[in-house]
């Protein structure tokens, strides 16, 4: 979630109650975070010196202000440029990249980070290839009376090679549009 802050604080400074409203128009869609979450991840980013916060000016009540500083704004580009690492987040980290992706000065930052979330997509591609070769090879075995879950169980597999199938083909279409 720090880096997903960073990314969104690039705009420019933002209130808390604004990043919960920036988390809540878009990125909610595939990461979720509570304001205790954010408010956590931002005081965190305070300390490490990635983000400063200041008391708005204006009349009504108080409110802060966050805004990443040049070193926040490095270790979001060199998190950006990080291989996605395999498991149960590389998917949302995945989507997180691409959807910070426009906030990227350089093309070539772009296209190096699609190539990255290509690379994460095709490798649990081959994975569940390999694993869909086993379980196929052994659906000879399963008995009669579990061959209606073992069917429901392969269906799931079939979802999960669909999906990365069309990853792929957003990540080449998206490769190609990059600028």
């Amino acid at each position: 979630m720090p880096y997903v802050i960073l990314g969104l604080l690039l705009t420019g400074p933002l209130s808390l109650y604004d990043l919960r409203k920036r988390f809540g128009a878009g990125i909610s869609l595939f990461y979720s975070a509570s304001f205790g979450a954010l408010q956590r991840a931002l005081r965190q980013l305070v300390e490490q010196g990635d983000v400063t916060v200041a008391d708005a000016a204006g009349a009504g009540r108080p409110k802060k202000l966050y805004t990443v500083t040049p070193a926040g704004r490095e270790r979001w580009r060199a998190w950006m440029r990080e291989p996605i690492a395999p498991g149960a987040d590389a998917e949302t980290t995945l989507l997180a990249k691409v959807y910070l992706l426009g906030r990227l000065d350089d093309p070539g930052d772009r296209r190096f980070v699609l190539d990255r979330v290509r690379e994460r997509a095709a490798s649990a591609m081959d994975d569940l290839t390999g694993l869909a070769t086993q379980v196929d090879a052994a659906a000879a075995a399963v008995p009669d009376d579990s061959r209606l879950a073992f069917e429901y169980q392969r269906a799931t597999l079939d979802y999960g090679l669909r999906a990365h199938a069309l990853m792929l083909a957003w990540t080449e279409e998206l490769r190609g549009q990059a600028s």
